[in-house]
């Protein structure tokens, strides 16, 4: 039996006692067989090297919604006068090494010094794309927020970052950021792993803001799977006023359909959570996968056109981009 060197626990409906998974849903694990073929394929996109990005200045704090792309799944939300960062990558690389894995194509939507006082960082779990340690230093330095994530991602943090405030949980949990402001883990059809030997020894989660003002929802890495846990969410939690839902990193769907959802399926998402308004996050920056760097925008809109959606209501998100909530709910 291998050991987890991450997390220590009771056995749940998602821990084994070892590996995290998620209950009822189609496994992403894949062989080493598949991860070759994956790479043999042909019909790879070229990416862009570079494409530009004006980058947008947030202001110090707002009590409504104000949210600017950083880039990724890296996403500035400002509501009730607390500053959030999901899952903050500043860094050239969405790697381990700094001269070989993705390279960014667009530069951050906000430039770090113009970042305003960070209050709470969201972890969504340890993947490289998304567990970033040179940027997770550089705001425990300037910042010292407090940083929230699933079960067992703490250990990676906690190993390079001794000082880290470290809000650690479970699905479900709820942990409050401020006297208005609190965060709620939500599930997600997803994995996790640093290296060769850890896949799902950490948990995975997206995250539910809860405030006066609104309920924002930040959707995590996620497949569809059979759609469940988007229905419990909203369930549990009502329908967000705003919903960040992936849309890229899915080609091809063989190897990706478990683990990523295409925009057929983030629009499925934005039905079953009634989200009044959502975002695309997880395309654009880093290419992870197979597809043009554009598609994933382009069938997105594609998508909700067909589905009779207001174009409006769920765009992609690209960096430096802005979405401000006018008036409360």
């Amino acid at each position: 039996m291998p050991k987890n060197k991450y997390y220590s626990g009771p056995v749940s409906d998602h821990f084994d006692g070892v590996r995290f998974y998620s209950p009822g849903q189609p496994s992403p694990d894949r062989s080493l067989r598949d991860l070759l073929r994956w790479q043999r394929e042909s019909g790879r996109a070229r990416w862009p090297k570079s494409v530009p990005v004006t980058p947008s200045k947030p202001p110090a704090n707002s009590d409504l919604p104000h949210l600017t792309m950083v880039g990724h799944a890296s996403v500035l939300i400002q509501v009730a006068g607390v500053n959030i960062l999901t899952d903050p990558v500043w860094s050239d690389r969405a790697s381990p090494l700094s001269f070989l894995g993705p390279k960014r194509v667009t530069a951050p939507g906000i430039d770090f010094g113009d970042l305003p006082k960070i209050d709470a960082v969201l972890l969504s779990h340890n993947h490289y794309d998304h567990l970033d340690l040179s940027t997770l230093r550089r705001l425990e330095a300037q910042h010292r927020p407090l940083i929230v994530m699933p079960l067992g991602t703490d250990a990676t943090v906690r190993n390079a970052i001794g000082t880290a405030r470290i809000a650690c949980n479970d699905w479900n949990d709820r942990i409050a950021l401020s006297p208005e402001v609190s965060v709620s883990l939500t599930p997600a059809n997803h994995w996790s792993s640093r290296g060769v030997r850890d896949r799902r020894m950490a948990l995975w989660s997206g995250f539910w803001i809860d405030c006066p003002a609104a309920q924002i929802w930040f959707a995590g890495d996620t497949g569809y799977g059979d759609g469940k846990i988007f229905h419990d969410i909203r369930r549990r939690h009502g329908s967000p006023d705003i919903a960040l839902i992936p849309i890229g990193a899915y080609e091809p769907r063989w190897f990706m359909s478990n683990q990523h959802v295409a925009p057929e399926e983030s629009v499925r998402i934005f039905r079953d959570v009634g989200a009044k308004q959502a975002l695309g996050f997880h395309w654009g920056t880093f290419q992870l996968t197979h597809e043009a760097r554009e598609a994933p925008k382009e069938l997105l809109l594609r998508c909700v056109l067909e589905a009779g959606i207001n174009p409006e209501r769920f765009p992609a998100f690209g960096p430096g981009e802005v979405y401000s909530m006018q008036t409360a709910r």
